[in-house]
Parts: C-alpha cells; sequence; structure tokens
C-alpha cells in the first residue's frame, strides 16, 4: 500500500467505494468502521456486503473486546477483506460510550492484546490507526510506548492522524481541524521503528503534499479531499504506480456509474444512496455548483433515476 483513502464514517461505503475504483484502481479503500458489535449481530450480507472490483479492500473495526475481534476478523478472512483495521482514533461520543475509538489510547496493553489476539485467529494482515495522543496523554514517550507495544504484539502496520485527539470539549469534526498537525512527530516515530510499515494521515490534500510524506514514510491515507474533490485520485495509478491506463474524463466516469445505478436501484437503494457520493466529481471546474445542486435536489424525488444523473451531466458539458 502506498496511498489509501480514509475510512469516513457515513461516506466510505459500498457505493463511494464502487465510485473510487472508476478513478483509481490502485488505491487502497477502507469502509467506513463497522462496530464488532453490529457485525456478531447485525446483517452481515449488509454490512460487509462489496463488490469485488473494490479490493485490495479493508475492513475497519470499532470495538474493544479481543474475543468479539477475534470472531469478526474471522468473518473477514471468510468475505475476502484483504486486512482488517482496528480503529484506536475516532472521538465521537457515541464510540466514547463503547470505551472504543480514541479512548483506547489510553490503554496500551488493551489495544496490543486486540492485536495479538486477532493476529491469531486470521492470516490477514492486522493494522492500528490511531492518533499522536489523547487529551493530555500526548507525550511524544507515551506515543513511543504505544507504539512499541503494538509492535511487540505483531501488528502488520500503523497510521498515524498527525494530530492528537481530545475526548471532551470537540466535536469529532473539530477534532479533526483544531488540534495542530504534527508531521515531524509521525517521522521521529518511523526514525524510531524503522521496521514498522508507517503511515500518515491529516491535511493532505495535494499530490506535493504526497510525495513529501513518501519520501519519509511508507505510505498516505486521504480523508475528507478524497471525498470533496475524488478526480484528485484520476491520476494516482499513473504517477505513484507505474501504471500506464487512460485516464478517464469527469463525464466519463459519470457515464460508467450508469450500470451500477440500475442495479442498485433494483436492489432497494435510492438515487441520492448513490449520487450523493459523486457530487464532488466536478469540483472545482465550471459549472460543478449546477451538478452539485441538480443531483442534490433531484436525486431525492420519488423514483428518481438515471435520468438525473444524464440531465445533470448536460449542465457541464
Amino acid at each position: 500500500m502506498t496511498i489509501a483513502i480514509a475510512p469516513m464514517i457515513d461516506w466510505t461505503d459500498r457505493h463511494y467505494r464502487y465510485f473510487m475504483r472508476k478513478i483509481t484502481k490502485q488505491t487502497t479503500l477502507y469502509t467506513e468502521m463497522i462496530t464488532s458489535n453490529a457485525i456478531l449481530n447485525g446483517d452481515k450480507d449488509y454490512l460487509l456486503g462489496f463488490d469485488g472490483s473494490e479490493n485490495p479492500l479493508i475492513l475497519q473495526l470499532g470495538g474493544n473486546n479481543p474475543t468479539d475481534l477475534a470472531e469478526c476478523v474471522k468473518i473477514a478472512e471468510e468475505r475476502n477483506y484483504s486486512e482488517v483495521n482496528l480503529n484506536v482514533g475516532c472521538p465521537s461520543d457515541r464510540v466514547q460510550k463503547g470505551a472504543f475509538g480514541l479512548s483506547m489510547m489510553n490503554d496500551p496493553k488493551l489495544v496490543a492484546s486486540c492485536v495479538s489476539t486477532m493476529k491469531i485467529n486470521t492470516k490477514l494482515p492486522i493494522s492500528i490507526k490511531c492518533r499522536i495522543g489523547v487529551d493530555d496523554n500526548d507525550s511524544y514517550d507515551a506515543l513511543s510506548s504505544f507504539i512499541g507495544q503494538l509492535v511487540d504484539a505483531g501488528v502488520d502496520h500503523v497510521c498515524i492522524h498527525a494530530r492528537k485527539g481530545w475526548l471532551k470539549g470537540l466535536s469529532p469534526n473539530e477534532n479533526r481541524t483544531i488540534p495542530p498537525l504534527d508531521y515531524e512527530c509521525v517521522y521521529n516515530i518511523k526514525q524510531n521503528f524503522q521496521n514498522l510499515i508507517l503511515g500518515i494521515n491529516g491535511g493532505i490534500t495535494t499530490v506535493s503534499d504526497i510525495t513529501k510524506h513518501l519520501s519519509k514514510l511508507d505510505y498516505v491515507l486521504i480523508g475528507r479531499e478524497a471525498y470533496h474533490n475524488p478526480y484528485l485520485f484520476s491520476n494516482i495509478d499513473n504517477v505513484f504506480y507505474g501504471q500506464k491506463t487512460k485516464q478517464l474524463s469527469r463525464v466519463e466516469i459519470a457515464e460508467s456509474l450508469y450500470p451500477y445505478i440500475e442495479k442498485q436501484l433494483s436492489n432497494g437503494f435510492k438515487l441520492h444512496h448513490i449520487t450523493r457520493h459523486i457530487l464532488g466529481l466536478f469540483h472545482g471546474q465550471p459549472n460543478g455548483k449546477l451538478w452539485r445542486g441538480y443531483l442534490s435536489t433531484e436525486s431525492t424525488k420519488e423514483n428518481a433515476s438515471n435520468e438525473v444523473v444524464i440531465k445533470a451531466l448536460d449542465l457541464v458539458r
């Protein structure tokens, strides 16, 4: 993995991932975080279903019970996911109530136990996504100790969001923007753990940013920019993976979704379930606002179909 699109709750669902595969074949994709409890007790086909074209696809789990997580990795392996990632960075209230996500950074031994238990129950790689710190537990020594325990537990790789997180006082959105970025902290972790495959997340918005981080680290995760400006990835395969593939235009990408949309509508999904993820396709382009406005308005109407996308394209051609 060199470049990946970060897991984002309510955003990186199956429809968004399928759409992104029309733009980039090589970029690694993540599911949105799915809790172990939901997987063990819910509709597995709905929660875990994906199109084969989405691979390499990483299942991100939320949970703190090693036994439950072990069962989930078995299920992930059966369903042909490429990897399983444990979320140790989400600060939302709902996640805090479940005592997982970011709060787990305060209990490195528990996280290490989760990793080691998951590892012995699957052949899939097991990774962690965390922050550089949590609340006042934000010293470099604390982070280094945390990473060291993950390494001892056998973690395959770690991605660090280069901001600390606050469990109280900041909303999840504020936690993504207010705490200052500290890329040097992540670079230093790599120097201390040179054999650890280490990635970085946070504030990465350009190809230049990607190149800079890859000169010091093993991979990058891109989140909000990938969602709001998906065409950023249109040349990623050629630039970073040495592929020599035709770069589809924005219009061609939209048109390529027609068969998928028809299939998903017949499976019970509504048009807006899909089109909400493609609003940024014409980001920064003339008439891009018309594209977004028309799709946003018309896709929610009863019996909305591919005709809505066709007419939206007419506005930007």
